[in-house]
């Protein structure tokens, strides 16, 4: 239940009543919940390739993971799915039952996909169909694990760092030679020049299409006797490929960073892996030969980097906690009627079967989408810890996009989060567009206008801007730590 003010608790009915804790309730909390979303029968429809797959193996287990983060006048709470997109509506309905438990109203929670590609799907993408009953189960679980996080509030020391690792994270997209890069049909346009995945050494690959973002950033919290309490991470590459039902590298990195900072072995500890700018990007180097990697790999690499951030963090004993949330309405690329009926009958010769071809898929996401409304509302947020900027946005975000933001941000550092609140597609920057290209092909899973992304990065750039000045006046209380603290 929410928590009340009243004559025996002065300081909390101060907070209440000027939105800022007084000098006596400047006590950071914070708690963190897990719960195991690992799909109950199987097979389970998976989504994430062009294509429907079907999975009956469970390689390791899913998982809902929540952060919650109270600065005694506010809360706020970051809950990480293992999911490859899930959709605004779950989303909405899983924050609804978690305020009713908690009290924390619902733009106060930010909730991400990790884009794993070997999750039950929950959302109809491409050639995939929707995985009805889980996506029915899922908003219960999402609840119960803010609900655990905020229970688990207690005082905690807050702390952040960030150190690059571009071992695991490329540019995925390439500018072609002239009539090499592939085509879509049902696009709405020709003469692609960029391909995804063009294949080593390609020698029709004239070059990357934009840069990356190779940072790790760790957001972490202790109890007030240095014991961890929770690392949450930021990574900005795809997903590494894993068998079966699995969280992918994600997962993997939250169970070595359990395994090597954890060292209490306190069940009330969890780490969350969110998935930063990596819609062009992912872990393979086309540019050079074929290196071995999988998802086990990507995660101990991150995760030594991740490790040693926390060793360079700077630690607080309380931060002011400043979070905005607005909403921002964009148009869609619709199709043309034309389209549509070319479409049609594409649709028409398959019958009732799923689509298996690339032709078919987008025949299908254009018939699907011009049965769509044409514009599209957005959630977008900004959480403001101290110093650190954290960006929530419901796409899956460029490269570029997302190292413009950092640089211009007036919070250092800040960090991006994708799919947060929503699965509204890739936002390529319009340059990015008139290359073409899978990423830019029209489909529900990239739709929004081709200005989409400048103004979603214009007004982000607005909110930090706004949380920057919040609370100003309120400065960060750093704590230092004992020299055995600092090594555990």
């Amino acid at each position: 239940p929410a928590e009340k003010s009243s004559p025996a608790n002065p300081p909390a009915a101060a907070a209440a009543a000027t939105g800022k804790p007084s000098a006596d309730e400047r006590l950071f909390r914070a708690g963190a919940g897990v719960v195991d979303i690992t799909p109950r029968t199987l097979p389970v429809i998976v989504n994430g390739g062009f294509t429907e797959r079907r999975i009956d193996q469970i390689t390791d287990r899913l998982h809902v993971r929540a952060l919650a983060l109270d600065d005694g006048a506010n809360k706020a709470v970051i809950a990480v799915v293992d999911s490859c997109l899930v959709p605004r509506a779950l989303l909405d309905e899983a924050k609804r039952r978690a305020a009713e438990a908690t009290g924390v109203p619902v733009e106060r929670m930010l909730i991400s996909a990790t884009h794993t590609h070997s999750a039950p799907s929950v959302a109809g993408a491409l050639g995939s169909e929707i995985q009805r009953d889980y996506a029915e189960q899922l908003p219960i679980w999402i609840a119960e694990a803010i609900e655990k996080a905020v229970d688990n509030l207690q005082p905690a020391h807050v702390g952040w760092a960030v150190l690059p690792d571009p071992r695991n994270v490329f540019c995925r997209r390439f500018r072609m030679k002239p009539g090499t890069a592939p085509t879509n049909p049902f696009s709405g346009k020709s003469n692609d020049q960029a391909q995804m995945n063009p294949g080593h050494q390609n020698p029709n690959a004239i070059e990357r299409t934009g840069p990356v973002d190779p940072d790790v950033s760790v957001l972490c919290v202790r109890s007030r006797d240095g014991r961890p309490l929770a690392l949450l991470a930021n990574y900005s590459t795809h997903y590494a490929g894993a068998p079966g039902i699995s969280a992918d590298y994600f997962g993997e990195f939250c169970r070595l960073i359990d395994e090597k900072w954890n060292t209490s072995r306190r069940g009330d500890f969890t780490a969350l892996m969110t998935n930063g700018t990596s819609g062009d990007a992912n872990c393979i180097d086309f540019v050079h030969p074929p290196r071995t990697f999988n998802h086990r790999t990507v995660a101990a690499d991150v995760a030594e980097t991740a490790l040693k951030a926390v060793a360079e963090a700077k630690w607080f004993d309380w931060v002011p906690l400043v979070m905005i949330e607005r909403k921002m309405t964009l148009n869609v690329r619709m199709p043309s009627q034309e389209e549509v009926d070319r479409a049609g009958e594409v649709l028409a010769a398959m019958g009732d079967r799923l689509p298996r071809t690339l032709v078919e898929v987008y025949a299908r996401e254009t018939v699907l989408l011009h049965q769509m409304p044409p514009t599209r509302e957005l959630k977008l947020q900004v959480i403001r810890l101290g110093g650190l900027g954290i960006v929530a946005i419901p796409c899956e975000v460029f490269g570029s996009t997302g190292l413009a933001i950092k640089a211009k941000s007036p919070l250092k550092p800040t960090f991006n989060i994708s799919l947060a609140n929503g699965a509204e597609g890739y936002i390529a920057p319009p340059e990015q567009h008139a290359l073409g290209g899978y990423t830019t092909w029209r489909a529900r899973s990239s739709c929004l206008e081709e200005q989409a992304e400048p103004n979603i990065r214009d007004a982000i750039l607005e909110m930090l801007d706004e949380a920057a000045k919040q609370r100003a006046d309120e400065l960060p209380i750093p704590v230092a730590l004992p020299d055995s603290a600092k090594s555990e």
